[in-house]
Formats: C-alpha cells, sequence, structure tokens
C-alpha cells in the first residue's frame, strides 16, 4: 500500500466471510419434495387442525359480539375451504398414483405405456365429479348454475339493442 494515499475510515484488516443465505425450496442439500412423505410425516397436523376447528366451533356458539362472531365464522370457513383443497389434491395424487399403477401393470405385461393427454385426465375427472354430483344428489342444481352462466357469457357476446 502507499503512504502518501489516506487510509479508508472503515479498512478491513481481516476480511470477513460473507454468510451465504440459502433456500432449502430451491437448495439441492434439501432434497427433493415428496408429497406422499411430506403427507406421512405431518400426518399428526389434521388431528390438531380438527380439534382447532372444533374449538372456534364452541367459541362461535358461545360469542354475543357481531364483530367477534364474523371474525370467527370467516376463521371457520377458511378453515374448511383449506380441508376441502387438502381433500381435492389428496383425490389428484390418488388419481396420478393408480394411473402411474396401471401404466407399471401393462409394462409388466410386455404392453406398450399408454399416458394420457391433458385434454383426457380433464375429461376423466369431469366424469368423475358428474358421477359424485350424481350420487349425492346436487346434479340439477350445478347443471343449472353452469346454464344460468353459460346464458349470461352468451347475452354478452351478443349485440345489445342500444347498438342498434
Amino acid at each position: 500500500m502507499s503512504a502518501k494515499k489516506p487510509v479508508p475510515f472503515l479498512r478491513q484488516v481481516v476480511p470477513v466471510r460473507k454468510k451465504v443465505q440459502r433456500d432449502p425450496r430451491f437448495d439441492d442439500l434439501s432434497g427433493d419434495y415428496k408429497p406422499e412423505i411430506f403427507m406421512k410425516t405431518y400426518s399428526f397436523l389434521d388431528s390438531i387442525k380438527k380439534q382447532e376447528k372444533e374449538m372456534v366451533q364452541k367459541q362461535l356458539k358461545k360469542c354475543r359480539n357481531m364483530e367477534q362472531k364474523e371474525k370467527l365464522q370467516r376463521l371457520l370457513n377458511r378453515m374448511a375451504q383449506q380441508e376441502q383443497a387438502q381433500k381435492k389434491q389428496q383425490k389428484l395424487r390418488e388419481r396420478e398414483l393408480s394411473l402411474k399403477r396401471q401404466q407399471r401393470e401393462f409394462a409388466k405385461q410386455g404392453k406398450k405405456p399408454f399416458f394420457l393427454k391433458k385434454s383426457e385426465k380433464r375429461k376423466l375427472e369431469l366424469a368423475e365429479k358428474y358421477a359424485e354430483l350424481k350420487r349425492s344428489g346436487k346434479l340439477e342444481s350445478f347443471l343449472n348454475k353452469k346454464r344460468k352462466r353459460n346464458a349470461i357469457k352468451d347475452k354478452r357476446h351478443l349485440p345489445s339493442q342500444n347498438n342498434l
């Protein structure tokens, strides 16, 4: 170093190693995400969530304050929606696993593997949804709502009387 040059105010005498931050979602050290293993590992959370839901329902029955009641109702709805989403995801995962098993069986028999397209998977999913609605007896109401929705879409595309 030159003696004529002024020394900087914050001079680093010993180089400090910078702490490397890593995101476990994208780091190879954390391993791969496998939903089946994740669900098995954290299955105890389902029972805890169930207990929390029951507790919120009890609080909702006891509550007199309207603001608090609305807040608890929103929380209960959110919990129910999360539960439904989790069940839907589980069904989807099970369907994928059954298709994989079927492909393995075909491969063992010596047949050529046949993979479904996205559109075909969607059709199967829709058929399953209709069967479920038929079993529960909600098919008619679902179809009526769908018809109304489609009618509104069609009306939007038609030229209005004002434009003529």
